[in-house]
């Protein structure tokens, strides 16, 4: 009923099914078929990902150097918002060109990409804010008692998709999917891209292989076939 015509979605079907199965179990007491109510299984969409030109015209869209650097940082190494929201200056080391996150998701720490081209962004956000606080803190929010906030973050990534053509269902958190598709289309492992990433499962990852660009300087076997690879192909389809 609620699928063929209510026509709800997979998760308040199941939704309605756990409902069922705590009235019997739990307030009735009663044994029930759970073959007769199965989970439905939902679709899984996959993230939406910005071309290296998208990325590049909602970074140089902003006039601020502030979220420009804040935007750069979270593309060219892969961070969460709220890591970006509360990395730290030690946490930048230019002798090695890497990132420290401390305590990222789960609490896990790790390195990742320091790009130069970041760096030199950072460099030029810092003699302009001189950002000062005890923490430490990289960006510093309103009235500079703490870092920024992730919402302002994804405020200042919203303001700088809206001064582009962009129009993809897009957040701040499609910057690090990018990041991981564009390392995987030149090359990068995808144990490579996890660990930068700081996924505890590969299987996390993975999803980059459905979102890159695969075909990309690979040729069909057919073309590579002697009785096929010299045949001209018609500008005319």
């Amino acid at each position: 009923y609620l699928i063929n015509e209510k026509k709800v979605s997979p998760g308040t079907v199941n939704t309605y099914s756990a409902a069922i199965r705590f009235l019997f179990a739990v307030t009735l007491n009663r044994t029930l078929n759970y073959l007769q109510i199965p989970r439905q299984k939902k679709r899984k969409a996959f993230p939406e990902v910005l071309t290296r030109e998208e990325v590049s015209s909602i970074i140089e869209s902003c006039k601020n150097i502030k979220h420009k650097a804040m935007l750069m940082i979270v593309y060219s190494s892969g961070l969460r918002v709220s890591e970006a929201a509360s990395l730290k200056m030690q946490h930048i080391d230019s002798k090695n060109m890497r990132v420290f996150v401390d305590c990222g998701k789960g609490g896990k720490d790790r390195y990742t990409l320091l790009s130069e081209t970041c760096l030199s962004v950072l460099r030029e956000y810092w003699k302009m804010y001189r950002p000062k606080h005890p923490e430490g803190w990289l960006f510093l929010g309103t009235y500079n008692v703490s870092h920024i906030t992730s919402r302002g973050i994804e405020f200042a990534f919203r303001q700088a998709v809206k001064r582009t053509n962009i129009t993809k269902n897009v957040s701040i958190h499609s910057l690090r999917h990018s990041f991981a598709t564009h390392l995987l289309e030149d090359g990068a492992t995808l144990l490579q891209i996890k660990e930068l990433l700081g996924h505890t499962s590969i299987r996390s990852t993975t999803i980059y292989l459905h979102l890159a660009n695969v075909t990309a300087n690979i040729k069909s076997p057919l073309d590579n076939s002697p009785a096929y690879c010299n045949l001209e192909v018609s500008s005319n389809g």
